[in-house]
């Protein structure tokens, strides 16, 4: 007798049911000492490792384990967790690769704490190298091909350390322990910043500051009287094995035993330092053989607030609290101290119920209500009195040649980054109610301890864990066994939308590829319509489409373009082709795409968004002063210059104009829009024939309506129409009638004529300057930047310089000033 189709949906349901939720490898949680993944020469052992009661992180440590003078304490050298915030039960918990290609950590209830996102339909190999880097990779059934498809690997998310052969990318960063026996995310984070520097950042739970490179040492965005270098943007950094550790920003730093091979590892430690350690061999103990910070009281946040750091000779570094202040946690410094004192407000206006405690050689970095030269101390006290907020000011001498002796008084809302050095000559005083009985502030700061961060005990972490539930889908294949026959009908239906269903997602998987990196990802069509409230709010539109604002499911706001259905003639492979080359774009002149739609007729692309709009909407606000207007020129013309010439395709933008330049919150410039865009191969650059006229009238280059051949030229048009739109506040477009000749010609005529006229009588700039920025403008910049303007409009292509030519211009304008 034949199957019924309840038994053919039963069997299908279990073999589908089973693919799509079994893993081809596991590991378990509960037999720690059999479970793990030993690196060849076994350096490295990956695993579960105990990180508090019940609690367990996956993560990568050196096998050999160190022994602990103060506590005799065995302990693993832990250099990756994948799970640090979120610790899974020590039952049940298990990593596994599932058969769709995705790392995943579940905890006791089967839910996912961390995965790998990514997917593949291959067989897969989980690998710990002897460099300790932990790789997922596809294994390759060709066996004329050796190379393996890597899908992710450890060295792209660090925690806390960097090993050798392991970069510090724009995309990574490293963020400390909270503490010794604490692996969770701790305060400090070490990263790149939008001017291409490498910093160290105090984030902490009310206040976040950076403190390395020296704030007071730094130079129009570079750190250190020029020793860094805020131009190259590939914002790399690596350590290697002979202990020399450098950046893309010039920083170089090697340690004292530089230049001979050993184990080594570079940690941001939890106190905000970063050390690197070296051995010999597995055998001897770690030792600090360089670090970045010298003066540890230097670091933020170190202490907490209202208390001061010193370093004691005998004991290192300790932490007092001020006068009247006592700690909110005894074992922990960070949490600072609070007053064991009542100051209300009314206080401020009797200032014989307040007196203020002078302490020699004590400093507070930051959190000035103000600085107030030559004043006496008298009105110094004065001012702080009558201010609610001031818990104490600053008064101290300077002596400069052009101003002789003078005293500033600074006014302090907060007590942060305080700390004590005999080299320090100023005083410090602190307000306090009269009735306090300290009479002696040295005294009282030398009645410290010594760094009290958390003992070396095992941390018990607030957090319950839910036992393993029931598998409620063998309960429901049971119940459905049993039932009527009636349900054959809605089985055979279900068979249907299985099959189809799988066909389906083996289509769209036969049409994906592998992403790039993390960031950049394939969203579905449902997804996006769901961040954007069903396109609810437009923030832009245009030719190519329309731009909505959305939040995605990680919670970051986006920009989101729908392309219009007339602009997406080009086939669903081509689609992805270049978006994929689009993608890989990194530059910090240039807007970061996060992801793309391609799902049927629905084409969208997923940008990062800009709060302070387009170039344009600014322009028409009058929001932009000089030095903003010329250093969106220069981030622009770097921008550009990255597309035509640093790619490894060719790419001409095709559409530059004010809406497709946007700025960010510090008004740096980032160009978007390459819906227009065309890639082009630069071995065949002579082979640039457009099916159309790209670009938006009054922005476009006469080679588009003469029919000549169509090069990055005709970005460097657009280029200096936009700058000259930037320096006049004249549209090219605005009241000219649309006819068959350039529309644009009126500004640059009009710009032209301004020029030949004025240098006959030795001026012109002032004549096109935007009469909003009135006389507050560097005229021989403006009178460089106009020039290049000027240039990038000729009507001759050649003659026109290239964009890296325009940029050098201006750094070489910008250096001679």
């Amino acid at each position: 007798m034949s199957p019924s189709p309840l038994q053919i949906f039963i069997t299908i349901f279990i073999i589908l049911f089973h693919f799509h939720h079994s893993s081809s490898f596991s590991l378990s949680v509960e037999n720690p000492e059999h479970n793990f993944i030993l690196s060849p020469n076994h350096t490295f052992t990956a695993g579960f490792y105990p990180v508090g009661e019940n609690a367990y992180s996956f993560a990568i440590w050196f096998t050999q384990k160190q022994k602990h003078l103060d506590n005799n304490n065995n302990t693993a050298t832990v250099i990756w967790m994948a799970n640090r915030d979120q610790p899974v039960n020590g039952k049940h918990s298990t990593l596994s690769i599932l058969k769709t290609g995705n790392l995943i950590l579940t905890d006791a209830a089967q839910s996912i704490v961390w995965s790998t996102d990514t997917a593949s339909s291959k067989p897969l190999k989980l690998l710990l190298h002897d460099t300790g880097n932990l790789v997922l990779h596809e294994l390759n059934t060709n066996t004329n091909c050796s190379s393996n498809n890597i899908l992710w690997k450890s060295f792209d998310s660090p925690t806390d350390t960097l090993l050798p052969d392991q970069t510090l990318t724009r995309f990574t960063s490293l963020v400390s322990s909270r503490s010794k026996t604490n692996h969770s995310s701790g305060f400090y984070k070490l990263f790149f910043d939008n001017d291409n520097i490498l910093r160290l950042l105090y984030e902490g739970p009310r206040v976040s500051s950076i403190f390395w490179p020296d704030p007071w040492a730094t130079s129009n965005g570079a750190a250190g009287s020029g020793s860094r270098s805020t131009y190259n943007s590939s914002r790399i950094a690596s350590l290697d094995s002979f202990g020399s550790f450098s950046s893309s920003d010039n920083f170089v730093f090697n340690t004292s035993d530089y230049g001979t091979l050993l184990q080594r590892r570079l940690t941001l430690d939890h106190d905000g330092n970063v050390r690197v350690y070296s051995r010999k061999d597995e055998i001897q103990s770690w030792f600090v053989s360089g670090q970045f910070k010298q003066r540890s009281c230097f670091i933020h946040g170190i202490c907490g607030p209202n208390s001061t750091c010193s370093n004691d000779p005998m004991n290192g570094r300790k932490c007092s609290c001020l006068p009247g202040y006592v700690w909110i946690n005894n074992q922990d410094n960070s949490q600072g101290c609070r007053p064991n004192f009542t100051l209300s407000c009314s206080n401020m206006t009797h200032h014989d119920e307040l007196r203020f405690l002078a302490l020699p050689h004590v400093d507070f970095y930051g959190y000035d209500y103000g600085f107030y030269e030559n004043k006496t101390y008298k009105e110094c006290e004065d001012l702080c009195s009558h201010l609610c907020d001031c818990a104490g000011f600053q008064y101290t001498f300077f002596f400069t040649a052009d101003k002789g002796g003078y005293y500033l008084c600074f006014p302090k809302i907060q007590l942060l980054n305080g700390h004590r050095s005999q080299n320090f000559q100023s005083l410090f005083y602190l307000k306090l109610p009269k009735s306090s009985d300290f009479v002696d502030g040295v005294k009282n700061q030398q009645n410290g301890k010594g760094m009290v961060c958390s003992r070396n005990r095992v941390v018990k972490l607030e957090r319950g864990y839910i036992e393993e539930k029931e598998n409620g889908s063998l309960k429901f294949m049971l119940w459905f066994a049993g039932g009527l026959g009636g349900v054959e009908l809605l089985g055979f239906f279900l068979v249907c939308f299985f099959l189809f269903r799988g066909s389906k997602d083996s289509s769209e998987d036969s049409n994906g590829y592998v992403l790039a990196t993390a960031r950049f990802r394939k969203f579905s069509y449902s997804e996006l319509k769901r961040a954007t409230e069903d396109f609810s709010e437009e923030i832009g539109r245009g030719a190519g489409g329309s731009v909505y604002k959305g939040v995605l499911s990680n919670n970051r706001v986006a920009a989101i373009k729908r392309l219009h259905e007339a602009n997406q003639g080009e086939s669903e492979s081509e689609f992805l082709a270049e978006v994929s080359i689009i993608g890989k774009l990194n530059h910090m002149n240039l807007i970061e795409m996060w992801g793309y739609c391609a799902e049927g007729k629905h084409r969208l692309l997923v940008y990062e968004y800009m709060e302070k709009g387009t170039l344009a909407d600014n322009l028409s606000s009058n929001e932009l002063d000089w030095g903003k207007r010329y250093n969106i020129a220069m981030g622009t013309a770097k921008g550009l210059a990255y597309l035509h010439e640093e790619c490894l395709e060719w790419i001409l933008h095709c559409d530059i104009k004010p809406q497709n330049i946007l700025v960010d919150s510090d008004y740096q410039p980032k160009v978007a829009d390459f819906g227009l865009s065309k890639l082009l191969n630069r071995d065949d650059l002579g082979n640039s024939k457009f099916s159309r006229i790209r670009g938006t009238r009054g922005y476009m280059a006469p080679e588009w309506v003469f029919n000549l051949e169509i090069t990055s030229k005709v970005d460097v048009y657009s280029y200096g129409v936009v700058v000259l739109e930037m320096i006049t506040g004249k549209s090219p477009t605005t009241g000219i009638q649309i006819k068959e000749e350039l529309c644009h010609e009126r500004l640059v005529t009009w710009v032209r004529e301004k020029k030949r006229k004025g240098l006959e009588v030795g001026c012109w700039v002032e004549q096109i300057v935007d009469p909003t920025m009135e006389a507050n403008y560097d005229v021989k910049k403006m009178e460089t930047l106009a020039n290049v303007a000027l240039d990038c409009v000729a009507d001759d292509k050649d003659v026109r310089p290239t964009m890296s030519q325009v940029v050098e211009r201006l750094l070489c304008h910008e250096h001679n000033y």
